[in-house]
């Protein structure tokens, strides 16, 4: 798995460079769920691990709060955003309008250079499936849609989308089991899926690029929930 530290030479590179670094590795750490959901963050510590200052870090602080990934509250040190029944709730609510109305919106109005980048994408998310690692799986799978956003070009939907891809990916890291033979089988399917939407998104068939992207959702939602619900134990004896 690749390191989250990222090495820098603080004699040479520019402080935007460190700024740039210190945004990148703890977009990483969140997603991956190096740091955990509600966790605090210590300013100084990442301001002496990039060597930065303290504007720069509150600025990036204020920047990825605006973003979805840290919350800010007065007087209170910077935390990771927090994940709860209300916010999941949330999630599962607000998932299927934002992911079907940016993949019929990409499919209406997507350029062959955009069909070529998800092309792109998806070999590698083919390869994470293929592979051990589960963080590069989680995060293909949300540059995936990420690019399927983008095409979308509409500017009120991309930060929500942004917004969802930050917890799919945190809850995607707590219930992939890459030594579940079912869950292995359902991530074949997900690899189609994929396909599947890339052919819609070429064709310009918004209607079937919309219904397959739902039943994506569906399943990644079916995932998650046998995950927080398993099937019950056989109880061995008698009460």
């Amino acid at each position: 798995m690749k390191s989250n530290i990222v090495e820098i030479d603080r004699e040479e590179t520019p402080s935007l460079d460190r700024k740039t670094a210190l945004g990148q590795a703890l977009r990483q750490r969140i997603l991956s769920m190096e740091l955990a959901p509600g966790s605090t963050l210590d300013e100084v510590a990442l301001a002496e691990e990039f060597g930065l200052s303290r504007p720069p870090v509150r600025e990036l602080m204020r920047q990825m709060a605006a973003e979805g990934y840290i919350e800010l509250e007065a007087n209170r040190a910077a935390r990771v955003a927090s994940m709860n029944y209300d916010s999941l709730r949330s999630y599962f609510l607000a998932a299927p309008l934002i992911y079907v109305a940016t993949t019929k919106l990409a499919a209406a109005q997507a350029t062959q250079a955009d069909v070529d980048l998800l092309k792109r994408i998806q070999e590698r998310f083919r390869a994470a499936v293929e592979g051990t690692t589960v963080d590069e799986r989680v995060l293909e799978n949300d540059q995936f849609h990420l690019a399927i956003g983008k095409m979308a070009r509409n500017a009120y939907l991309l930060p929500s989308l942004c917004r969802l891809l930050i917890d799919h990916a945190r809850l995607g890291k707590t219930f992939y089991q890459p030594s579940n033979e079912r869950m292995e089988a359902e991530l074949a399917i997900a690899v189609q899926q994929h396909e599947d939407i890339i052919d819609a998104i070429q064709r310009r068939d918004v209607e079937t690029a919309g219904e397959v992207v739902l039943a994506h959702v569906n399943l990644a939602r079916r995932n998650m929930a046998a995950y927080v619900a398993p099937e019950g134990v056989n109880v061995p004896f008698e009460f």
